[in-house]
């Protein structure tokens, strides 16, 4: 691929990453993730075990709508305020966030950008892109919650005091916040672009917040510095696939598309994923794949499900890693790499054979 092609590629990811952190940014100044905590919290009825089940179903529901991205960053601050808040233990529920920002994000091409990417490679559109991601979406989902259960099944018991709803501080801007977030699933959905969506939600918030407390404008944080490192990764994937890795690639991912195939293909993108991130990884093994739904379907398993093993497999993960540090939660690479490895080779298995 030229450069400017992929440029047109990596262009609106990174316009959505800016935009999608400044929508959360907002909202969480305004006050919508303190009472979705609460919300959350009295749909358990007090009862640690019914909450996490609650938003898991959550988890699953906005990654599939709303993109991994977007769950990483909307919904990872509303768990681990109400857990907090609670006096819950939140380990289990930033776990749950990720895992499924990134193991759920298979079923639809809205779901993950790399999806995004793939779709336009299959002649059938989403109808053909369904007819193969189902099985695997519902085989990597199943994998992640019952191993969710069992790491995490101590912390998961007992119960807590139901909070009371407590008024937002500032209401308008409460509102307009929460009828943002609101309508970008829908605008999702609808086929808007992500990066165009988010945009404009990003504008609305931002003009909101400065008309409303215009001092706070300070206080929303933009990762400029993530863009600038994902920029320079990409610049040097490029380079490197012009002076013979694209080669390479292709034959350590092998052809075919039997069993054994598929499931090197799978492994491939899930170390390169790991080793990299999942937007690179999947833009240097695309030519191993295009042109063969069933590998490219593979090919999405290994870069989708798979990344969360490394802090920076995914961009959902980098996002999340921020919002948990925020909150005050922190989670070490090498107890974040030893769960994951539990997690990516039974999902990443168990998707590609349901193929």
């Amino acid at each position: 691929m030229n450069v400017p092609g992929v440029v047109a590629q990596v262009a609106p990811v990174l316009v959505f990453l800016l935009a999608i952190t400044v929508v959360a940014e907002v909202a969480q100044l305004a006050g919508v993730f303190d009472a979705l905590g609460v919300l959350a919290a009295r749909l358990g009825r007090g009862r640690v075990l019914f909450m996490w089940l609650w938003v898991v179903l959550v988890a699953c529901a906005a990654t599939v709508v709303l993109s991994l991205d977007t769950t990483a960053v909307l919904l990872t601050p509303v768990v681990l305020a109400a857990a907090l808040r609670l006096g819950i233990a939140p380990l289990p529920f930033a776990m749950t966030t990720v895992w499924l920002a990134n193991t759920a994000s298979l079923l639809l091409p809205v779901s993950n950008l790399t999806n995004l990417l793939a779709v336009y490679h299959l002649d059938g559109g989403v109808r053909a892109y369904l007819a193969l991601s189902w099985r695997p979406a519902l085989a990597a989902i199943a994998v992640t919650v019952a191993l969710l259960w069992w790491l995490h099944r101590r912390a998961l018991r007992g119960t807590y005091a139901v909070p009371a709803h407590e008024p937002p501080p500032d209401r308008v801007l409460f509102r307009v916040a929460a009828a943002a977030c609101a309508a970008l699933g829908p605008a999702f959905a609808l086929g808007a672009p992500p990066w165009a969506a988010a945009t404009v939600a990003a504008v609305v918030l931002a003009g909101t917040l400065a008309v409303r407390q215009p001092r706070r404008l300070r206080e929303v944080v933009v990762p400029w510095r993530m863009v600038v490192v994902l920029v320079a990764v990409f610049a040097v994937l490029q380079t490197a696939l012009r002076f013979g890795l694209e080669d390479v690639l292709r034959s350590v991912a092998g052809a075919g598309a039997a069993p054994s195939d598929l499931l090197r293909l799978a492994g491939v993108g899930a170390l390169a994923a790991n080793g990299v991130n999942n937007l690179p990884a999947y833009l240097a093994l695309e030519p191993a794949a295009a042109g063969e739904p069933v590998r490219l379907m593979a090919l999405l398993i290994g870069v989708g499900v798979a990344p969360v093993v490394t802090l920076w497999a995914s961009l959902a993960t980098l996002l999340w890693r921020e919002r948990c540090t925020r909150a005050g939660v922190r989670i070490s690479a090498r107890r974040f790499a030893s769960h994951g490895v539990l997690l990516a080779v039974p999902a990443t298995v168990a998707a590609v054979l349901v193929l």
